[in-house]
C-alpha cells in the first residue's frame, strides 16, 4: 500500500510533459523538417517526429508555435561573462578599477540576457582578471540561484609572463594581470591548479602583441604549449589556443590544441592543417568587426585593412574544411546580442544551414557535450528554442526569440 501512496504522491508533483508544436523543426545537423512536434518530459527529449507518429502523454501541455522554427538552444564557444561593452568602460578600466563583486552582478544580468536571447549554453573564455568568478558563476546557474546559460568554463586563462595587460606603467611597478601568467615547467602546476579550481577547459594564449610594436608574437614555444595540452589531457580537459597570428597558429595546432580562437592571420594552409588534425575554429567576426567600430569605422565606408585580412582569413577557412564553430567574443561587444555573429558568418559566406549548424551540431561537437545538447534527438537533454520566421532561410530570424528552454525548463513561453 505505501509504494502506491508514494507513487500516487510523486505524480501529483511531477511536471506534465510538455509538447512543443512549430512549423518548421531545425534538428542541428543540416535538415529542416515541416509538421514536426517535439515532446519533453523531465529534462529530456522523449519523442521527435512528424505529428501524425507522436503519441500525446496524457495530461501533457502543449505549446502552439505557429509562424516559428523550432531549433536546439544556439551555443557561443567564445564569451567574456565578466566583460562589458569597451564603449561603456574600457578593457583597462574593467580590469583594475571596477571591483570584483560589481562585475560578477554585472555578469549574472549578462548570463541572463543571453538565455533569453537564445544562447543556452556558453563556453566562457576567461574572467579578465576576475580570477575563478566564472565557476561560482557555473554553479549559481546549476543551483538555480540565477537564471543563466549552462556553462563551460576556462577560469584564469594563461599567458607568458610580461606579455598580457594591463600595460604602459612604470617598469618597477608589478601590476596584476587579466590573466595567470606560467613560463615552462610552471605551466604544469598551473594547468593543474586551474583544472581543480573548477575549469572545463583551459585556454592559452599562443600569440599576444608583445615586444617592439603592436603586432601578435608568439608567446610559447612549441614545447611549451604541448606541456600544457599533455598536462590538460592527463585529467581528461582540453585546451583551446588564442591565435591570432600565423606562427602562433602553427605551435597550437601542432601541440593538438581543440579549437583555436580568431585565426585573424589564417590562411588556407593552415586552415587545411587544422581541418587534417581536426582542430575547431572560432572566427570570432563580431569582436574584429567591433574593434574597428570602436577605433572610428562607421557603416557604409571602407572597411579598414585588419577586417579585410579578417574576412580574406575566413573565406579561407570556408574552402579549406575547418570546422566552424560559432564563437563571437561576446563581452567585447553586448551581451544578449549573440545573433550577430551568425548574422556576420552569412554575411561573409556561410549559408544560413551552415551557421546554425556551427551553432548547434558543430559546436556541441566540438565542445564534447553533443552527447547532451546541440541537436534536437531523441534522449538528448531538452535546450530548445522557437523564433519566428525560419532562419533557415533569413538568419535574421534569430533576432525574434519566441520560447526558450533549458534542460527542460521554460524561461520563455508565448
Amino acid at each position: 500500500m505505501l509504494p502506491l501512496i508514494f507513487s500516487t504522491i510523486a505524480c501529483l508533483f511531477h511536471n506534465p510533459a510538455i509538447v512543443l508544436k512549430p512549423d518548421h523543426l531545425f534538428d542541428g545537423t543540416a535538415t529542416l523538417q515541416s509538421g514536426w512536434i517535439v515532446v519533453v518530459d523531465g529534462n529530456r527529449i522523449v519523442a521527435v517526429g512528424p505529428a501524425s507518429t507522436v503519441t500525446t502523454p496524457p495530461g501533457a501541455r502543449t505549446i502552439h508555435l505557429p509562424g516559428c522554427t523550432l531549433l536546439p538552444g544556439l551555443i557561443d564557444a567564445h564569451t567574456h561573462l565578466m566583460l562589458q561593452p569597451y564603449d561603456m568602460a574600457t578593457w583597462d578600466d574593467q580590469v583594475s578599477r571596477q571591483p570584483m563583486a560589481e562585475r560578477v552582478c554585472r555578469a549574472t544580468v549578462h548570463a541572463r540576457a543571453n538565455l533569453m536571447s537564445g544562447f543556452t549554453t556558453l563556453r566562457d573564455m576567461g574572467t579578465e582578471g576576475a580570477q575563478f568568478s566564472d565557476v561560482g558563476l557555473k554553479s549559481a546557474i546549476l543551483k538555480r540561484v540565477i537564471s543563466g546559460p549552462r556553462l563551460l568554463v576556462t577560469t584564469r586563462a594563461i599567458v607568458a609572463s610580461g606579455s598580457y595587460a594591463p600595460r604602459s606603467f612604470a617598469p618597477e611597478w608589478r601590476i596584476p594581470q587579466g590573466a595567470e601568467e606560467a613560463d615552462g615547467e610552471h605551466l604544469r602546476e598551473v594547468v593543474r591548479r586551474q583544472i581543480r579550481a573548477g575549469a572545463d577547459w583551459i585556454k592559452v594564449y599562443a600569440d599576444t602583441p608583445h615586444g617592439p610594436g603592436e603586432t601578435p608574437r608568439p608567446a610559447f614555444i612549441l614545447q611549451e604549449l604541448e606541456l600544457v595540452v599533455a598536462t590538460a589531457r592527463d585529467a581528461g580537459v582540453l585546451v583551446a589556443a588564442h591565435a591570432q597570428s600565423k606562427e602562433g597558429m602553427r605551435r597550437a595546432t601542432m601541440a593538438g590544441v581543440a579549437t583555436i580562437e580568431h585565426g585573424d592571420s589564417g590562411d588556407l594552409a593552415l586552415f587545411r592543417l587544422m581541418a587534417e588534425k581536426k582542430i575547431g575554429y572560432c572566427p570570432t567576426m563580431s569582436m574584429s568587426e567591433a574593434y574597428a567600430r570602436y577605433a572610428g569605422w562607421k557603416t557604409g565606408t571602407p572597411p579598414p585593412a585588419d577586417i579585410i585580412s579578417k574576412r580574406a582569413s575566413f573565406r579561407a577557412a570556408l574552402d579549406s574544411g575547418v570546422t566552424i564553430v560559432n564563437g563571437s567574443d561576446m563581452g567585447v561587444f553586448a551581451h544578449g546580442d549573440g545573433v550577430r555573429e551568425l548574422e556576420l558568418l552569412v554575411a561573409h559566406g556561410m549559408t544560413p544551414l551552415q551557421a546554425l549548424h556551427a551553432a548547434t551540431g558543430a559546436a556541441a561537437k566540438a565542445l564534447r557535450v553533443d552527447h547532451l545538447v546541440g541537436r534536437i534527438q531523441l534522449g538528448l537533454e531538452a535546450d530548445l528554442i522557437a523564433v519566428e520566421g525560419n532562419p533557415c532561410q533569413e538568419i535574421g530570424a534569430l533576432r525574434k526569440v519566441r520560447c526558450v528552454m533549458k534542460n527542460g525548463e521554460l524561461f520563455k513561453a508565448p
